[in-house]
């Protein structure tokens, strides 16, 4: 049985209409800018460390090009939800596994562990795990170290997942010890 997500986290949009759909999300919700770039920008309207993200694609795909792979399309991105636990992320990473069911995209982002899955349609979702406690992740986003890296490493959840059996704490898995390479703004996910 698969370990449920204990809340809806955010939603991420693709858009070319950047500074506009920040502005409408600040006067409808009153959210506020958490962290941002040209490329992207993360916005929340509570206590959560991001309930809106926003990649630029005048900055991340200026000439169009990506849209035959729906990178560059205008719309979701993708969903996320927030598991308790890393232990519950890569217990539930193993049961879907057995499943036949794999994440495309295993990243450390920095204030969250997250793992990337499509449905068969296609349809992105993110499960990640907050790497801070608290008001830690609200620290990390507006930090120095997030725009340093604000995509993340890539991770192997199988080692991670051994490392966690074999006695190694979950704190010690959730800080991000390593802010480069940058992993690559991840391809459509095709179908999984």
């Amino acid at each position: 049985m698969p370990r449920k997500p204990t809340m809806f986290a955010h939603v991420v949009y693709r858009t070319r209409r950047f500074e506009e759909m920040l502005g409408w999300y600040e006067t409808v919700f009153g959210a506020q800018v958490q962290h941002e770039n040209p490329a992207m920008a993360f916005l929340t309207y509570d206590d959560e460390h991001h309930r809106f993200a926003f990649l630029n694609l005048a900055v991340v795909d200026p000439d169009g090009t990506a849209v035959s792979d729906r990178r560059g399309a205008v719309g979701v991105d993708h969903v996320a939800y927030t598991n308790a636990t890393i232990t519950d992320l890569l217990e539930n990473y193993a049961e879907l596994k057995a499943r036949g069911v794999t994440p495309y995209w295993c990243v450390h982002h920095g204030l969250t562990a997250s793992l990337y899955y499509a449905d068969p349609d296609g349809n992105q979702m993110e499960f990640q795990v907050d790497a801070f406690a608290g008001g830690g992740c609200n620290e990390f986003i507006r930090g120095e170290e997030m725009a340093l890296n604000p995509v993340g490493v890539e991770f192997d959840p199988e080692d991670w997942l051994a490392r966690l059996r074999g006695g190694t704490p979950e704190s010690e898995l959730l800080i991000r010890k390593v802010h480069e390479p940058v992993s690559p703004i991840r391809g459509f996910a095709g179908v999984h």
